[in-house]
Formats: C-alpha cells, sequence, structure tokens
C-alpha cells in the first residue's frame, strides 16, 4: 500500500493514529530496495609485496602509486578524493565508512560524493554533502563501520564516482583497501566540494570507504566476488577497470537479462582461508564482507592459493602447515555458511602458478586436490573452471603466456578479459541450480 493510502485508512482514535503513522512510514521507507553496487575490503594499512614475487613471496599485492613515491600512513587535515566504479546505477546513493582497523576514534570533518568528470575533476552539479544521522561530521569508533543518510544523486551504470572525505584531526593508520587500483588524490585542508584538486599526492588505495549502495528494483541483486589479489585485480592496468570482476559486471549490465546484477569485488591481495596474512582470513571475515552486502543473493569463491604456497614454498618451509582436506573443509564451510545465509555460490578453480616464487611440486598436487573437489563435490550452486580457462594446454601447470603478467601468478589485463567471459551469464537468469558443467564455458 502506498504512503498516502496507508495513512488514510487509519482510524481517527488518536493512541492507535500515531502508532499506526510510524508503522506506515516505516513500510514506506522500507520500499526502498537498496543493493551494493560497489565494495572494497577493509584492511590495515600495511606495505607489502605482490605474492609469490621473490622478494617477497606470498604477500600482498603493494598497491601501485603514480606520483606518489612514499605509502601513505596517517591523514591530518587533509582531504582524501578517492574514485569508484558503479556497476548498476540507481536515483539514490549513500555510502559506507569504515574504521575496522582502526585504533582509535577517526573523525570525518566533511564528506561529499558527486559524479566524475575526469581525474579528481567532478560532473558541475553532481556533488552532494552527505550527512549521517543527519550531521554533517560523524566520528567513527575504532571497529565500526558507519552509513551516510541517502541522498538523491542518479548514479549510472558502469559510471565513476567520486568520494571525497575531509579528515580534520591526526587520523592514525587509516583503515584501507590497498590494491585499490584507482588514482586517489590527497589535498591539504577541506576541499570535499571542490570542483576539481591541484597539485594533488596519488596514490592507488582506498581509505576508509568500505561500500556504495544505490536503490533498484526489487529484482536487482548484488554478487560479491570473494578471492584473494586474483580476484582483487592485482596486476591489472590502474584506472581501467580490468579486474575480472569489473569485467563481469560490464558483461551483466551489458547483458539485457541480467543487467538487474550488480558485482561488488571482496578480493584481498595476500588473503587466505585459514589464517590471518592480509586483512582477516577468509573464514573470518564472510559476515563483514558478504553477508551483510545489501542486495547479495550470490557470490564468487576463488581462494586458496596463498595457503597452498605459504604452506609448501621452500621460502616458508614447514612454519604454516596446511594440508588439502583442511583447504577442502574451510572452502564447504564458506560455501555452507552462504547457503544458511539464503546465498549461493559460484565456486572457482585455484589457476596455475608454476614459476611463481613460493610454487613447489607439494603445492602443486594439492592444488589439483581442491580443483578436483570444487568440480566435482557438487557442494557449490555452480562451478567455473578459471583454471583450464588460462592454463597452457601444452604445459597446464603453467598460465598461457599471453596471459601472464610476469610472476606467473597473476593474469594480464587479457587473462581477466578470459576468465571473466568464462562466467556463463545464464547461471543468473534462473532460479533453479546449474550443473556445474552449465556454468563452465
Amino acid at each position: 500500500m502506498k504512503h498516502l493510502e496507508c495513512i488514510m485508512s487509519i482510524p481517527t482514535n488518536s493512541w492507535a493514529r500515531i502508532a499506526l503513522i510510524a508503522i506506515c512510514s516505516g513500510a514506506a521507507f522500507g520500499q526502498e530496495h537498496w543493493v551494493a553496487t560497489w565494495a572494497a575490503a577493509p584492511q590495515e594499512t600495511r606495505v607489502l609485496t605482490p605474492p609469490g614475487a621473490p622478494q617477497g613471496r606470498g604477500a600482498q599485492q603493494a598497491p601501485a602509486r603514480p606520483n606518489g613515491p612514499a605509502p601513505i600512513t596517517a591523514f591530518h587535515d587533509q582531504t582524501v578524493r578517492m574514485i569508484v566504479r558503479a556497476s548498476i546505477g540507481g536515483p539514490r546513493a549513500r555510502v559506507e565508512l569504515s574504521n575496522t582497523f582502526g585504533t582509535k576514534p577517526v573523525t570525518i570533518g566533511a564528506a561529499h560524493i558527486a559524479l566524475r568528470q575526469s581525474g579528481p575533476a567532478i560532473v558541475s552539479g553532481s556533488d552532494h554533502g552527505l550527512t549521517f544521522s543527519g550531521k554533517a561530521s560523524a566520528t567513527i569508533p575504532p571497529g565500526a563501520e558507519m552509513v551516510s543518510d541517502p541522498v538523491n544523486l542518479q548514479v549510472p551504470q558502469l559510471g565513476d564516482v567520486v568520494i571525497s572525505l575531509y579528515l580534520p584531526g591526526e587520523s592514525g593508520p587509516p583503515t584501507m583497501h590497498a590494491t585499490g587500483l584507482h588514482t586517489t588524490y590527497v589535498v591539504d585542508g577541506d576541499m570535499t566540494a571542490a570542483a576539481s584538486l591541484a597539485d594533488a599526492k596519488t596514490t592507488a588505495s582506498w581509505f576508509y570507504i568500505s561500500g556504495l549502495y544505490v536503490t533498484a528494483p526489487a529484482d536487482a541483486g548484488t554478487i560479491v566476488a570473494f578471492g584473494d589479489s586474483i580476484t582483487d585485480g592485482a596486476t591489472s592496468t590502474v584506472d581501467t577497470d580490468h579486474s575480472w570482476p569489473s569485467l563481469l559486471a560490464r558483461r551483466l549490465v551489458n547483458n539485457p537479462a541480467t543487467a538487474h546484477w550488480a558485482v561488488v569485488n571482496e578480493g584481498i591481495s595476500g588473503n587466505r582461508i585459514l589464517r590471518d596474512q592480509a586483512g582477516a582470513n577468509g573464514l573470518a571475515r564472510l559476515d563483514r564482507d558478504v553477508f551483510s552486502q545489501p542486495g547479495v543473493k550470490w557470490m564468487t569463491l576463488m581462494l586458496g592459493i596463498n595457503d597452498i604456497g605459504r604452506a609448501t614454498g621452500s621460502a616458508f618451509g614447514a612454519a604454516e602447515p596446511v594440508t588439502a582436506d583442511e583447504l577442502i573443509a574451510g572452502l564447504r564451510q564458506i560455501v555452507e555458511r552462504a547457503h544458511v545465509h539464503g546465498i549461493k555460490v559460484l565456486a572457482a578453480t585455484l589457476t596455475p602458478y608454476e614459476g611463481a616464487g613460493y610454487y613447489s611440486e607439494t603445492g602443486e598436487a594439492m592444488r589439483e586436490a581442491v580443483n578436483q573437489w570444487i568440480r566435482t563435490s557438487g557442494a557449490a550452486d555452480a562451478v567455473v573452471d578459471f583454471d583450464k580457462v588460462v592454463q597452457d594446454p601444452n604445459h597446464p601447470k603453467q598460465i598461457r603466456s599471453d596471459y601472464n603478467i610476469r610472476d606467473h601468478l597473476h593474469p594480464n589485463d587479457a587473462g581477466y578479459q578470459a576468465m571473466a567471459d568464462a562466467v556463463d551469464l545464464a547461471i543468473f537468469t534462473g532460479g533453479g541450480r546449474p550443473a556445474a558443467s552449465a556454468a563452465v564455458r
């Protein structure tokens, strides 16, 4: 029932009227269907090197920094302007901020959202100040998240959105997402409402922002891509949205039958299933990074290669042992917990890594055992065989040379495109449980 019709039906008795107006107003508010159109997994501030690389095997991908020679470890009286790419669009928007790994409260002096023109410049007339519980500034306790009040902003599908935060005090080490792969701009003072920024320092990480939500039709839903650096998009070209989840989002939006599906990337470079390394371990971060996403109906799952490399690579010895059975048990737990929340799972096989810094034959045997379970167990609702997609047919333990970025672990842009193209979009057009073979091509 519409809001006005609801109120008109309320009896004139004063106490009943007061109560039922509140119910009707809540029902009207509840008619807004919020869907996550972009997200990034919160991490602690760390400066690490790429997984599998000789200089730091198995560690988190270091964020690219187009102009800034030094990593950003704190803010004080500074504005940070960040660019995010929406998947689906909507007429209203709100932003989620995270102080998950902060050690003290952080004050957001001002926050703005706008559409991007180019670089750090915004589209004229699109700027909106954000409020939090009706206030223009907010203090986020350590370990907490905060969502802004909605604003009327027509977010275009596959459009770039600018989020600017002013940090007036000493922030301490910020909660961040290291592999943002979009240029972020930092300037002194409160420049959140500025049409553009001059002489900004730059990096390619995101700070404090963890979600962008839009209102969408009732049938719209979110697919959460959950994984490590290969899902995160490490080694894809900065500012081109060439991670495989971003490329999958483009395919979905451009296909009329699936244009109502958003994709958000909750990969963390260096992440593992069973142990903390870069961000919390996969089992520990499910509730925050997957289950709490508004509109989530599916998740993709590609995780485990860092567990294998850290347990079997020569640089690590047996300090962090793990077995294939333990990894499979961890993956099964992720699938089962997703199903408890009514979320379907598209499981992806682990891609080849012979030649990577933490490769070993023992690890390869574990990877093959895990992949065999993913292909044949029937635990997930669908399977995509990324292993077959990117492997060299003459050397199946290795990535194809035209898909190999440089480290024999991460695909290049062409490899990520092949992975996105391998996902059968028909998985998301029906309500049934697709057979594994139907989810692979």
